[in-house]
């Protein structure tokens, strides 16, 4: 479930990826399961991104700072180290483009996740 919700999310069908992974969370009773909510909600910052909803992004870029900072930087096969750079670079071009000129973002930003598939 969650390989396939991260396969989601490098193809960029943001929403779908978050409904899978939001599963995977659920499903998942161990200490490990808020990787799927980190990376679920910086899913949800890039959707926002792409519908304009400026506000909507910046507040899922501050909520997911509480699940991602404690994660190590390899988690179950998943190269969070990478996804916090990544995710990073695109909340600061995030504030640097602004609200008003959100149709200039640069949506090469968007990363895929880097993960071995055997974890």
């Amino acid at each position: 479930l969650a390989v396939y919700g991260l396969e989601l999310f490098n193809r960029g069908e943001y929403f779908e990826a978050h409904e899978i992974l939001e599963e995977a969370w659920n499903q998942d009773h161990s200490s490990g399961r808020e990787m799927y909510r980190a990376i679920l909600q910086i899913a949800v910052a890039y959707l926002q991104i792409e519908r304009g909803n400026y506000q909507g992004a910046l507040k899922m870029f501050l909520r997911v700072r509480q699940w991602i900072q404690p994660l190590p930087d390899l988690c179950r096969g998943v190269d969070i180290a990478q996804l916090r750079q990544d995710a990073q670079r695109v909340h600061a071009q995030l504030k640097r483009v602004g609200k008003d000129h959100l149709t200039d973002f640069d949506r090469s930003l968007f990363k895929p996740v880097k993960y071995q598939e055997n974890r």
